[in-house]
C-alpha cells in the first residue's frame, strides 16, 4: 500500500482553526496540533507541532489520521 502525505508551511495555512490533543502533556514538552482542513484547497487534516506554530505541518488524508489514530488510542 502506498501512502503520500504533503508537508506545507504553517504559514500558507493562515486561517485554519488549530486544535490542541487532549494527549498533549502539560509539561510544553510534547504538544501536537491538528486541524480540520476539509473545506480547504488540501482537503485534509494539519499535524503540527504547536511549540514552532510557523514551522512545517505535516498533512495527510482523512483515512490515513482516522488509521493512526485507530493505532494509538488506548487497547489498540
Amino acid at each position: 500500500m502506498t501512502t503520500h502525505t504533503r508537508t506545507s508551511k504553517a504559514t500558507e495555512l493562515a486561517g485554519a482553526h488549530w486544535r490542541k490533543s487532549s494527549y498533549s502533556g502539560g509539561t510544553g514538552n510534547n504538544c501536537v496540533e491538528v486541524a480540520d482542513l476539509t473545506d480547504t484547497a488540501y482537503r485534509a487534516v494539519g499535524i503540527r507541532d504547536s511549540k514552532i506554530p510557523n514551522g512545517p505541518a505535516l498533512l495527510v488524508t482523512h483515512q490515513q489520521f482516522a488509521a493512526f489514530l485507530a493505532q494509538v488510542r488506548p487497547g489498540a
